[in-house]
């Protein structure tokens, strides 16, 4: 019996293949076995907030229309958003919090190995913060900054500072709807006290208390996360690098990260160039050390070290299955518990390193930043050493990589597009303006086993820049399209429209930008201010011709990341349905009633093409709002 198609990556099938003939049971397997799924849970109308139930409301026959407590449909399916937005913010608040506080151990010299290599960022930010540079040590100017903002996740009025950021448009629409954050945890706290049973029970109340804690972690937590990674660790700049589980080597230890925190995995790379650890290598019959990367900590230390990539969420199991791989070492989010029983089958150590993430069958190494550089010697020297026990004959090399180009940010776009001496975003503005270039999306967010691996997040890029419409990415979605080759400055001339052909040859990039890891959507945020500052093309993030999507999501940080998206203005597109649909008054609230809340509305929409065109229509109109030109070649792209 033929395989059933799981990936659109041809690599990643292949692997599929080889896993299933090796007696793997892996996550494709473990979704066939779960089908068919709760009807109820998909349909948000399950409710487990106290221990009466579970409850479940009936939205089609003659069953239950409240709950015990008696909370209605409209509150259960709300209730249960809210605690999913606050899991998600959480996840990567806490994220920004570990690097403002590795950032604060540097520069009291207490962060062994740690080196702030981002000064050009830290002054940009002393100046923001007002923290006086004049005649102070680096390290005295690090150490205040880090304290003002690890100050924002415990603050308890006021407003927050990064959200000063934004336009005085979007400003106003959270102060008038009362969702303005004050301080990071404080928002999650509350979203999570309005679930509790006998709280808030107004489906409108619960949404906008979940959307004040999401622009807590989107202008609070990842932005943090954001600025403070490039502080520590330097600003990534443009780099050229490989991708997919090919880059895993034959005749080297392969040491995998995965995760989403580059406290560690900068250390790893650090101690892996060692003389002494390449000698090691050597020693037990290997010829040098492979770092490749996996999820967003991989993300991190491709844009930063060009460090390859083996791939995204779903290819975790499959980079072990090939047996090349010594140690996959993992932090927090997105880790399948079923890696260790998958890695039982082969030589593989799983190393777990955080204390708030451990697993049953792993190696636990704990990671402090106090000792960052000798654990993660240890780390490596305990991938080294496992290399004799590898066994060729449970060896399947994967066959085939794909170049791409990473590390754009906010800033160093400046740079492409205005030059050293000149750099602005008047350009991608003006292009806008003239019709080369129909608007901006954002096409960001996870892998889920139910669609075709990769499949959903190809399809809708390859639409929209066909369509003229440049794209940016993050996470999972930038790692898929990487593999499909999307992210190369030749992709603009076998899949972009005629007008964004010409922008990207004069500029020099690809059609498909590489932001970061998936905490970098805060990068987003800021392109969209800074297209805001520059004029031309609307006074506020809500009049832009952009839209944010999320073709393949499967996470709370993915809810999260939606929400404070669709809170700052950006009309976004999810692929599957947020599990609302029970209820028609959320769903509604969601795609219609927020447009006069804070500017912008959820759509959701699973054909990934269709999604496309979606944002397509919606950033026409918006263009149309603008007056602004017709497109110069919608002849030839219609």
């Amino acid at each position: 019996m033929a395989e059933r198609i799981r990936s659109a990556d041809p690599v990643s099938q292949r692997q599929i293949e080889v896993a299933h003939a090796k007696g793997l049971q892996i996550v494709w397997d473990r979704y066939d076995a779960m089908q068919p799924q709760c009807g109820f849970g998909q349909l948000g109308l399950c409710c487990k907030v106290c221990n009466m139930g579970p409850c479940r409301i009936d939205p089609f026959g003659d069953g239950p229309k409240t709950g015990i407590c008696g909370a209605t449909a409209d509150t259960i399916a709300a209730r249960n958003l809210v605690q999913k937005i606050a899991v998600g913010a959480s996840a990567h608040s806490d994220h920004g919090r570990d690097i403002a506080h590795a950032l604060l151990l540097t520069a009291r010299g207490e962060g062994k190995g740690y080196q702030i290599l981002g000064r050009r960022k830290l002054n940009a930010l002393a100046q923001e913060l007002g923290v006086e540079t004049d005649g102070r040590r680096i390290e005295e100017i690090a150490e205040e900054v880090a304290e003002i903002l690890l100050a924002e996740f415990g603050k308890q009025e006021g407003e927050l500072i990064f959200a000063q950021r934004a336009p005085e448009g979007q400003k106003k629409y959270w102060r008038e709807a009362g969702i303005m954050p004050r301080g990071i945890d404080r928002e999650i706290v509350e979203a999570l006290h309005r679930t509790h049973i006998g709280v808030d029970n107004d489906y409108r109340s619960l949404i906008l208390g979940g959307l004040k804690a999401a622009l807590g972690d989107g202008w609070g937590g990842s932005m943090v996360a954001t600025e403070l990674s490039d502080v520590l660790f330097g600003e990534p700049w443009p780099v050229r690098a490989k991708i997919n589980l090919g880059v895993l080597s034959e005749d080297e230890v392969n040491l995998v990260v995965h995760g989403h925190e580059p406290t560690l995995s900068e250390m790893i790379v650090k101690a892996a160039q060692e003389p002494e650890m390449v000698k090691l290598a050597k020693e037990n019959g290997a010829k040098g050390i492979n770092i490749a990367g996996i999820c967003c900590t991989g993300n991190e230390i491709l844009m930063r070290q060009g460090i390859p990539m083996a791939g995204n969420f779903l290819q975790q199991e499959l980079a072990v299955s090939t047996g090349l791989v010594e140690a996959i070492v993992v932090d927090v989010q997105c880790i399948m518990p079923a890696l260790t029983d998958v890695a039982s089958r082969f030589h593989t150590k799983v190393i777990s390193t955080s204390p708030k993430a451990k697993f049953p069958g792993a190696t636990h190494i704990e990671f402090r930043e106090e000792d960052a550089l000798d654990i993660a010697r240890e780390i490596v020297r305990t991938a080294v050493e496992n290399f004799p026990n590898r066994d060729p004959e449970k060896v399947n090399k994967p066959e085939g990589t794909m170049d791409l180009v990473a590390g754009f940010t906010m800033e160093n776009v400046f740079h492409h597009l205005g030059g050293r001496f000149r750099a602005t975003y008047r350009p991608l503005n003006d292009a806008i303006i003239a019709g080369r270039i129909r608007g901006v999306a954002g096409v960001v967010g996870c892998n889920e086993v139910s669609i075709v691996h990769d499949s959903a997040h190809i399809a809708m890029v390859k639409e929209l820049i066909k369509h003229d419409v440049l794209v940016v990415q993050t996470g999972c979605s930038a790692i898929a399209c990487a593999k499909a080759g999307l992210l190369q400055p030749e992709a603009a001339f076998k899949y972009a429209g005629k007008g964004l052909q010409e922008v990207c040859e004069a500029v020099g990039i690809p059609p498909v930008l590489h932001l970061g890891s998936c905490v970098d959507n805060s990068r987003i945020l800021m392109a969209c201010v800074e297209m805001v500052k520059e004029g031309g093309i609307g006074e506020d993030i809500s009049e832009l011709p952009v839209a944010g999507a999320a073709p393949e999501w499967m996470s709370d940080k993915a809810i999260s990341i939606g929400s404070y998206v669709v809170g700052s203005g950006i009309f976004t597109v999810f692929g599957r349905p947020l599990r609302v649909k029970g209820s028609r008054a959320v769903d509604e609230f969601l795609r219609k009633g927020l447009e006069d809340v804070v500017g912008a509305t959820w759509e959701f929409e699973e054909d990934p093409i269709k999604a496309a065109h979606i944002m397509i229509e919606h950033i026409n109109r918006k263009r149309e709002a603008l007056k602004l030109r017709p497109m110069m070649y919608a002849a030839e792209a219609a």
